[in-house]
């Protein structure tokens, strides 16, 4: 008992006459420290003892691709939140690049018999992925529910963000601010959330400006997600003559703004950038960043709805939900005072 003791404590860093107190339903630890001491009982493999286990449903994998990227964390804990308000402990599972593999991770879970597992932009959202590995899990079955990405043929819930209605409302913003020329710099196309938004991007510009498709091919610029790729995409863009560039992320957007300002050029005065997530800070930039804000909160309680609905064997609806995002103007999108084409460009040297 002593070396379980000490395993416990170890994993949920703190004393063993804490652990002590946990397991034996006494006062004086912090709800916070209670749950630390759960969540290290269930992920060592311990049965809680019978007077804890109604304090928790089970465990819940939660898979997010990175945490650099700010969208991320915010989901994770608007998840976590749902997940401990319905008695369930939340097991994070972040992917690095050349670390644990998120088909690894599923492994992991399943040999700690999770309840149900939440995956956000995962595999799922790649065009080129094989999706069996969700079917397998489904015909499990174990609950599993889907955060932006789509699967033709999945039976099981998904929840998701109207990206193409992103595009739109970005395009139609900076048509209004007066700009002709508008760029969009996104990641890799086999991403769905990638095609969705080039698809309301193109849609917006053919009907509000009549862009015809292979102009519109010229004003694209896809290329590796982050910052340092949108600064290469936008550097692309504006060497092309657009004064305004609708973003595929807000860190692709910080890297837009980089771009412009290597070469001479200020935002909003001479460029207009639109990014998409509205992530925390990102109200904070410099200048403030006119974004396309996901409701992360919405989306992450309706996910916990359904999962716990299939845990709880009601069945929830297999389709895909798809919450509109809301257009944020801050200070760097404005009116366009000289529409420069790409004959009468100049662009200093970075």
């Amino acid at each position: 008992m002593r070396a379980r003791l000490s395993d416990i404590a170890r994993q949920a860093e703190v004393s063993e006459a804490t652990v002590s107190r946990v397991l034996n339903d006494r006062p004086g630890v912090s709800a916070d420290t209670r749950q630390a001491v759960l969540t290290a009982l269930d992920v060592l493999g311990y049965e809680r003892p019978e007077r804890l286990r109604k304090r928790s449903a089970g465990l819940v994998g939660l898979i997010v691709p990175e945490l650099e990227n700010p969208i991320f964390p915010a989901f994770a804990q608007t998840i976590e939140s749902a997940l401990s308000q319905s008695g369930f402990t939340p097991v994070l599972c972040t992917q690095t690049p050349g670390g644990v593999t998120e088909d690894e991770y599923v492994e992991m879970l399943l040999d700690r018999q999770v309840s149900g597992i939440v995956f956000v932009s995962g595999l799922h959202a790649d065009t080129t992925a094989d999706h069996e590995r969700y079917r397998r899990l489904v015909d499990r079955p174990l609950p599993v529910v889907l955060i932006n990405g789509y699967a033709e043929g999945l039976d099981a819930p998904f929840i998701s963000c109207d990206d193409r209605l992103a595009g739109e409302l970005a395009v139609n913003h900076l048509v209004a601010l007066g700009h002709r020329r508008i760029g969009f710099v996104s990641g890799p196309d086999r991403f769905l959330n990638v095609q969705r938004k080039l698809d309301g991007y193109r849609t917006a510009m053919r009907r509000e400006l009549g862009v015809p498709d292979r102009e519109l091919d010229d004003l694209v610029a896809l290329t590796l997600f982050g910052v340092e790729g949108g600064e290469v995409a936008a550097g692309q863009l504006l060497a092309r003559g657009v004064t305004g560039i609708v973003c595929g992320s807000d860190l692709m957007a910080l890297g837009a703004i980089r771009a412009a300002r290597r070469r001479g050029l200020t935002v909003p005065r001479d460029v207009s950038v639109v990014g998409f997530d509205d992530s925390p800070l990102i109200a904070f930039t410099d200048p403030p960043l006119t974004t396309l804000r996901q409701p992360v909160a919405a989306m992450g309680n309706a996910a916990i709805r359904q999962l716990v609905d299939e845990i709880n064997g009601h069945g929830a609806p297999r389709s895909e939900y798809v919450f509109p995002p809301e257009l944020v103007v801050r200070g760097s999108t404005a009116i366009n005072k000289s529409d420069r084409g790409p004959d009468s460009l100049t662009v200093p040297a970075a």
